[in-house]
């Protein structure tokens, strides 16, 4: 590290230790959880935390979505998924005052490379996946990687006992997490064929279709094994568990279906390749009838994945909409050529492509195009509150409400044959 990268170092960990004091160490005074891992971080937390609820527990939560302290819930606006500037201290302070009994953490590789979950005592951590993300911030997959398991073995320095670590089995070869004895693995394919088929009698199939008619589709099966996973551990029961499930609607803006008919509009925060993918996948539609607005991620950073997206895009859509999410100091015109690259290339599958920056002209298009029986995908921002452009300027935002806007639009002089809008 040079010299101001020192610098920058010894100047957040200080931030650390002076909320840790100042605060007076809450987190020494009630059960802590954090959650890394590249995606499902959000799903997974807002799930154990309405499990705990509905057993009867008191909780606070910080997500990339919300900060909750009891019942009092407000959206998280910094567009940080860990502040920073003591926040988390003072957060853990205010649950303490509140009296609850658990503390939610979502834990991002960023934040742990600015110290921001130094100085608190954590009883449990969980790393749901990990794929190439935040390259440009690491400087490579390795060094994210590194972030992610310093995490893990930061925790270990713990006071608490018994501390509790849980893997994905995916990355039960991860020689980084070898450190600890004592992990808890999930899986989806656990969850479905010890959890649901052998429990209740059913075919993995019908264990798969229980848990779509919870959350819209088997999309996040792998966040409820890890979720259900982390309650076990905490002895809640089945029943508590079961119940909470089956009225679970998700997240705002984490595969968030805002409309299903005469066609789907969904609205997701898909920002990696993998993600992306799997929101595509989870409908099961062919290319001619599925309609995506994509952007990419935000201006200045993961390069990399942008063709990568395009071409994503171009292998499940027909038609496809490139328009602005966060350009920040970079030129959004640039951003949407390095996305048309990956578009390019699919010879075989050539779709219509059109590029609007303006993402609200671009979402109402969108809508425009659809007819009974399409999807039409909107993904990059999700439930983000601002969109963040050249020069530090941020606008208020909500891609949700803007589908919304644009449905009600489209209705007005809208006429599918013998069906009325």
């Amino acid at each position: 590290m040079d010299f101001v990268g020192s610098l920058k170092g010894l100047y957040h960990y200080s931030l650390a230790a002076l909320g840790a004091l100042i605060y007076g160490f809450p987190s020494k005074k009630l059960f802590v959880f954090g959650v890394t891992g590249t995606k499902g971080k959000s799903t997974v937390i807002e799930l154990i935390d309405a499990i705990l609820e509905a057993a009867g527990k008191k909780t606070a939560l910080v997500s990339s979505v919300h900060i909750k302290i009891g019942a009092d819930i407000t959206k998280n606006s910094s567009s940080m998924t860990m502040p920073g500037r003591l926040f988390l201290q003072r957060f853990l302070r205010q649950a303490v005052k509140a009296k609850c009994d658990y503390a939610f953490i979502e834990v991002t590789s960023q934040g742990v490379l600015q110290f921001r979950h130094k100085f608190i005592n954590f009883d449990a951590v969980m790393v749901t996946n990990l794929h190439k993300e935040h390259i440009e911030a690491h400087g490579s997959y390795k060094n994210y990687l590194a972030a992610k398991c310093r995490f893990f073995k930061d925790a270990l320095r713990s006071s608490k006992k018994p501390k509790y670590f849980f893997i994905n089995e995916a990355m039960r070869d991860r020689e980084c997490f070898e450190v600890v004895e004592d992990i808890k693995y999930f899986s989806r394919e656990n969850f479905i064929h010890n959890e649901l088929a052998q429990r209740y009698a059913l075919s993995s199939e019908e264990a798969k279709k229980l848990v779509s008619s919870w959350l819209q589709n088997d999309f996040n099966l792998e966040n409820v094994a890890a979720a259900v996973a982390f309650a076990k551990s905490q002895n809640i029961s089945w029943d508590v568990i079961f119940k909470t499930l089956e009225n679970f609607r998700g997240v705002p803006g984490r595969m968030d279906i805002v409309q299903k008919s005469p066609f789907f509009v969904v609205v997701d925060y898909a920002h990696t390749p993998d993600s992306l993918e799997a929101v595509y996948k989870s409908f099961e539609v062919s290319p001619e009838k599925l309609i995506a607005v994509l952007g990419a991620a935000g201006g200045g950073r993961d390069k990399w994945k942008r063709e990568a997206m395009g071409h994503l895009a171009a292998k499940y859509a027909n038609r496809i909409i490139l328009t602005n999410e966060d350009p920040y100091d970079e030129s959004p015109e640039e951003i949407l050529n390095n996305l048309e690259k990956g578009i390019s290339e699919d010879l075989l599958n050539r779709p219509v492509v059109e590029r609007i920056l303006d993402r609200r002209l671009a979402i109402a298009k969108a809508i425009s195009y659809a007819v009974p029986g399409d999807v039409v995908i909107i993904t990059g921002k999700g439930s983000e509150p601002w969109m963040h452009l050249a020069n530090g300027i941020k606008i208020p935002w909500s891609d949700k409400k803007i589908v919304e806007e644009a449905i009600d639009n489209n209705k007005v002089n809208v006429d599918y044959g013998n069906l009325k809008v």
